[in-house]
């Protein structure tokens, strides 16, 4: 079985133990053998857990938007961090931008940046989900932008944020009309990529 299909079971069973017993902390919550599975595509099992209550709570984000976010996780994992992951700090909460922080004149744009960097170095604590409810609507109505490509977007940025806001601007530009890079200064980011 390839690894989205056991991605999606796994999260359809999830859904399902924790419907039938929510209380059950992530602790107790997978076996050994689909920890091993987790980490083997760069995922935390609080994470995983996260998205698994978010998901039996809302409904969002949908099983296939979540695979195709751990999917670009699983390949920055696999290509730019060779399998390994490293002992980077955590990144909690109150170390994320105010929501309110802007680049643009783009509330929340800087947090959202953060949180994406920190999915794909998988440094992003489970209570700080990357793809909530906030996250997605910051996306739909900021270029309609699908939050597997943001995270692509961030990656192929390599640190240079001003990158990832042309990118949003570019989005939000009606169809058509000529692209235009973001005219404040460069923020300078804390990640390095290869």
């Amino acid at each position: 079985m390839e690894w989205n299909d056991l991605f999606m079971s796994l999260f359809r069973d999830s859904v399902n133990r924790h419907l039938m017993n929510p209380g059950t902390d992530v602790g107790h919550f997978f076996l050994p053998n689909e920890v091993k599975y987790l980490a083997s595509i760069g995922h935390q099992p609080g994470e995983f857990f996260a998205y698994v209550r978010d998901y039996a709570a809302n409904g969002v984000p949908s099983p296939g938007t979540l695979m195709l976010i751990a999917s670009v996780r699983r390949s920055f994992f696999l290509t730019t961090q060779r399998g390994i992951n490293g002992n980077a700090k955590p990144v909690l909460a109150h170390d994320l931008p105010p929501e309110t922080e802007e680049y643009h004149e783009i509330p929340y744009l800087p947090r959202l940046i953060r949180k994406a960097e920190a999915k794909l170095f998988g440094t992003l604590v489970p209570e700080v989900s990357y793809g909530d409810v906030k996250d997605l609507e910051f996306l739909r109505t900021h270029g309609n932008i699908h939050p597997a490509d943001f995270l692509y977007i961030v990656w192929n940025a390599r640190g240079d944020r001003q990158r990832v806001i042309t990118a949003v601007l570019n989005a939000m530009e009606p169809p058509g009309s000529k692209p235009k890079p973001a005219s404040e200064p460069r923020p300078q980011g804390e990640l390095r990529f290869r």
